[in-house]
């Protein structure tokens, strides 16, 4: 990156069928989303400094290590804890990289980084991000490839915050179709367990969010005949955005993105498809997390698009 590029880093645009993404390539961010002019995302300005995860790539996890504590391979690993408050390691490594561009067409961005072997995550893994737009909408492709000698823990997800329309949360309507949702406590989120889905995390019809505070994952998703689960976010006037992924996504977390800063509360939608779910890292193969043998490679996408 030079030293004239936005503080978001380099910026790149990519047009297709109505869509225009616009990616920041410090943590291969998605800056901005629009169909047709509509925003489908809560964007950020390109000299900015990105608003804490918003539309950040996370690997090599997502979510928490509760802690920043996890055992792997018979070794005990202990990360740096990069959610003070609760005292996590939160969302990966490469939130705050700067990926280097590895493609650009007038459709089509690929931005890569590896994963340097540190204190806490002592293996390497290449990360390649593709970003596409079509008339089927905007996809993303996150591929871990684990370069080092020694097999490595990994997971992967987004951090976008959609927008139904106008107006904020409270004023929208979700279908979030999961049978389950994973249990926290309330002060540091750290998962307690597994439970069906009650009260106000059962979204599996079309819901108004209203109040309702949710910073949870789920899973347990209806899913169509290829695989694929579908969250459906609208606004009164019945349009909206969609977020939809595979089964190498198991996992989904949801966030009202309640805020101290007046302008960032509540005024998108977080859904973080996930390949594992929080704290996997800990809870292992059970909970999704996946381990890369030397050489090997994992692949996970997802889709954006309007209603």
């Amino acid at each position: 990156m030079s030293n004239d590029a936005p503080l978001s880093g380099s910026a790149l645009t990519i047009t297709a069928a109505g869509y225009t993404a616009e990616i920041a390539s410090v943590g291969a961010t998605l800056r901005a989303l629009r169909y047709e002019g509509r925003d489908l995302v809560v964007p950020f300005d390109a000299d900015e400094v990105r608003p804490a995860f918003r539309g950040a790539v996370l690997a090599p996890w997502p979510n928490r290590v509760v802690d920043g504590r996890y055992s792997f391979g018979g070794v005990e690993h202990e990360l740096a804890l990069t959610e003070p408050r609760r005292q996590h390691a939160l969302h990966g490594l490469v939130a705050w990289t700067d990926f280097r561009i590895v493609a650009h067409e007038p459709d089509r961005a690929v931005l890569g980084t590896t994963v340097p072997a540190q204190v806490g995550y002592p293996f390497r893994v290449e990360v390649l991000v593709e970003y596409r737009v079509d008339a089927a909408g905007f996809h993303t492709t996150i591929t871990g490839t684990n370069t080092g000698a020694d097999a490595a823990p990994w997971g992967t997800g987004p951090h976008p915050y959609l927008v139904g329309g106008e107006g904020r949360v409270d004023d929208w309507t979700l279908t979030l179709p999961a049978a389950q949702v994973l249990e926290v406590t309330e002060d540091r989120l750290i998962p307690t367990g597994l439970a069906p889905v009650h009260d106000e995390f059962d979204l599996r019809t079309a819901t108004r969010i209203g109040p309702r505070f949710i910073d949870h994952a789920y899973t347990g998703f209806d899913r169509d005949a290829d695989g694929i689960a579908t969250v459906v976010l609208t606004a009164a006037d019945g349009h909206g955005v969609r977020a939809s992924f595979g089964p190498e996504c198991p996992w989904a977390q949801v966030h009202t993105a309640d805020h101290v800063i007046p302008e960032y509360h509540r005024a998108g939608l977080a859904v973080e498809p996930m390949t594992c779910a929080p704290d996997a890292f800990n809870a292992g193969a059970e909970a999704g997390l996946v381990v890369l043998e030397p050489g090997a490679s994992h692949v996970a996408s997802w889709t954006i698009d309007a209603v």
